[in-house]
């Protein structure tokens, strides 16, 4: 079959760019055997970016900007904004990818590991992939069963699946091509991450640190689906040569900063890249942002011992090899869950009025840090965020934070509320940066979360659930209203106008609520983002004015993109509700926990004229809780369980956020039989509620029922309507 091209416009440029590489990969950027005309289009609008008629990738292009040279729309036109069209998604869960668009054509992934495509000027379905994910898989995901995007490269479209597959697919008519499984299937890795595609090759990362794994990034043959080379970016518990491209690095220096007897080594030690893989063509190198440890808590993974390499760290390997070239640790010894994960930008900066290629990255533990790619050395690292506890700043010789003591909770054997949180000051939610204005757009927060170090009232390392080394139980939140209304004052969000150069906040904009949506900006002096109160807005990239506010009838929580059909701009994005945050925050959740989840994708366009379907009526759900029952020892038994097992999907003090079911209203809550049929017998598996036997007795499932019928009973005493779920 006819490979598909890119633009004419953009065949052009390959033509003029790669007129030697007619012959064979090792005269051009990529490694061996030739580029047809179609991926020779796709490597120079990656590395280009293009006219900006396309989105090429997530991330825009290589250098991750997020930034569009467009001008159609701008700061003098952009309140004439108006939906183009739109297209209401199957699965009410978190829809987290940006739109793809090339030639016209959009990609995206949606819940489940689905993707679609669809005429992007007019809204047209063309095809849709649904890889069959087991509902079950969605136990290994800690932050529910979300895709963040597709990549491009030739004929083909890219994308990574929940159960760790790594798929390719044919982009005129969507049918698979090739399937890899790049984990251990009887461990619980994931993928949520988009897969990027260098020389030929498909690099995908995987997630699961909370649970008990290894991680490692992975590059396959774009072709075939055959392993190239492979990077861990945690120790071989067993000391043992993996034949990968770590190995080395890790026996030489890196096994040293791990304890020899720390639990890490029956648990993985976690270190996941499940986001941040960004490709630097300027220095033909790869980043790679790694996650948390597993357990979160240092103490227990590695004895209080060692920085843990490499840790919320990034990570600068050969993009031919995979092979180890420098790296800067941002957390050493890590115990927050203070991951590396989030996105980084590849830009110039003028350092001792020297033009150098640095990164920027906004990790969670609330630090902006600049970093030359060239030698991995730190520049500069400051707040963007008011309220950092954990370090007061970093000393710059030697690149390490300046810690506060009692931010080691293990050490100190005393509680300790961290700012930021485990959620992180910058979450996974993607920013953006302007060449014009020099400023970098941060979709930031504060969450704080409180860590105790004893978690002795349940074993831990059991097959199912977070393995974190702290106490979700103990940290629940407590009955008491004023505690209730401080929860959700202290739980905000902030879009943050960062300026690397002076190391400070240009401007920002306050949001009532956390977990808003990622950014774009443009040419047009234009940033978008959408929120978790179901805003779309654009503000005036240079001094932050608000110039446009469109209600959307949903939480936000993807990064639009922006492109050109026929010479009509256009921007899109997709509602809904998802991620970690909705899942855990209970009370703190705030008005969000009223907002609906409308899984939607939405493209505007000035003048535009269509309307949202017409929002479905929400209902305040029955509020008729059981009788209570068994003794306070049950319910406070119950409570450990749900702490240990539940939390993370169904809300602290299991307080629902309108997302999964609030089970304090479940229609099993009154039955016995029926809430072990689910609990036990796993009897909703294929929704992703698969049973827990291997870890509670029916016994415990009881348990776990009188505690949830305890808060039912509470809430309905104490908090009336105010704590109520939505229904859809």
């Amino acid at each position: 079959m006819a490979k598909r091209v890119f633009s004419a416009a953009l065949l052009g440029c390959a033509a003029l760019a790669l007129a030697a590489c007619n012959a064979s990969k090792n005269d051009s950027i990529s490694g061996t055997g030739s580029l047809d005309e179609a991926e020779k289009a796709s490597e120079t609008l990656l590395k280009t970016g293009g006219t900006g008629d396309d989105w090429g990738a997530i991330g825009f292009s290589y250098d991750e900007q997020r930034f569009s040279p467009l001008t159609d729309i701008s700061d003098k036109n952009v309140s004439e904004l108006g939906i183009a069209w739109t297209a209401d998604l199957e699965d009410a869960r978190g829809q987290e990818a940006t739109p793809v668009v090339v030639d016209g054509v959009m990609y995206v992934s949606h819940a489940w590991s689905k993707v679609s495509a669809w005429d992007a000027a007019t809204g047209k379905p063309l095809w849709k992939f649904d890889p069959k994910v087991p509902g079950e898989s969605a136990v290994n995901a800690c932050c529910d069963v979300v895709n963040r995007g597709v990549a491009l490269w030739g004929d083909k479209v890219f994308v990574g699946t929940i159960d760790g597959r790594l798929i390719a697919l044919d982009r005129k008519t969507g049918a698979e091509l090739w399937s890899t499984q790049t984990v251990d299937a009887s461990k619980p890795y994931t993928i949520t991450g988009a897969p990027r595609v260098v020389k030929d090759m498909v690099l995908i990362g995987n997630g699961g640190a909370e649970f008990g794994v290894r991680g490692y990034v992975t590059a396959y043959d774009a072709d075939t689906g055959k392993e190239r080379w492979r990077f861990y970016t945690a120790p071989n518990p067993t000391k043992a040569k993996d034949d990968a491209a770590s190995d080395d690095i890790f026996a030489s220096k890196g096994n040293a900063t791990w304890s020899d007897t720390g639990e890490w080594q029956t648990s993985g030690g976690g270190g996941t890249v499940w986001d941040a893989i960004v490709y630097d063509k300027d220095l033909d190198q790869i980043y790679l942002g790694v996650g948390n440890g597993n357990p979160w808590n240092h103490g227990t993974r590695s004895n209080g011992e060692g920085d843990n390499w490499f840790l919320s760290s990034i990570v600068a390997v050969d993009a031919t090899t995979g092979a180890y070239k420098w790296h800067y640790q941002e957390t050493p010894a890590e115990t927050w869950d203070y991951t590396a994960t989030q996105p980084i930008i590849l830009a110039e900066q003028a350092v001792n009025g020297k033009p150098t290629k640095v990164l920027y990255h906004a990790p969670k533990n609330g630090f902006f840090f600049t970093i030359d790619r060239a030698t991995g050395k730190l520049i500069d690292a400051k707040p963007f965020v008011d309220g950092i506890n954990w370090a007061t700043g970093y000393d710059l010789k030697t690149g390490r934070p300046i810690e506060n003591p009692e931010a080691r909770f293990y050490r100190t054997g005393k509680p300790f509320i961290a700012i930021p949180g485990a959620l992180g000051a910058h979450n996974w939610h993607p920013m953006s940066y302007n060449p014009a204005t020099g400023l970098v757009y941060i979709p930031a927060q504060q969450i704080p979360q409180a860590y105790i170090a004893d978690m002795n009232e349940l074993d831990r390392r059991k097959v199912v659930g977070f393995n974190v080394g702290t106490s979700l139980t103990g940290t629940m939140m407590p009955d008491d209203k004023a505690a209730y209304r401080a929860a959700v004052a202290a739980t905000t969000g902030r879009l943050v106008a960062f300026d690397p150069r002076s190391g400070k906040v240009a401007w920002s904009v306050d949001h009532p609520a956390a977990w808003n949506g990622g950014t774009m900006t443009t040419a047009g002096n234009l940033v978008f983002q959408g929120t978790s109160l179901g805003r779309f807005r654009a503000y005036a990239a240079d001094t932050g004015k608000q110039l446009l506010d469109l209600d959307m009838q949903s939480g936000i929580v993807s990064a639009p993109s922006t492109f050109r059909v026929n010479g009509v701009q256009y921007v899109a994005f997709q509602t809904s509700k998802g991620g970690a945050f909705p899942l855990v925050a209970g009370v703190a959740g705030g008005a969000t926990r009223k907002i609906p989840n409308i899984p939607r994708l939405v493209v505007l366009k000035i003048g535009g004229t269509a309307k949202l379907p017409a929002p479905t009526a929400t209902t305040t759900l029955a509020w008729n809780p059981p009788p209570q029952f068994g003794t306070p020892a049950q319910v406070a038994a119950g409570k450990a369980s749900f702490g240990r097992y539940c939390i993370v999907c169904h809300g602290d003090s299991a307080i629902g956020n309108g997302f999964t079911p609030d089970l304090r209203v479940s229609g099993t809550l009154a039955n016995a039989d029926a809430w072990k049929s689910v609990v036990i017998d796993g009897a909703l598996k294929d929704r992703g509620m698969v049973s827990f036997a291997k870890v509670l007795t029916p016994q415990d499932a009881e348990a776990v029922r009188a505690y949830v019928i305890e808060r039912s009973n509470w809430t309905k005493a104490n908090l009336a309507d105010s704590s109520a779920p939505m229904g859809r």
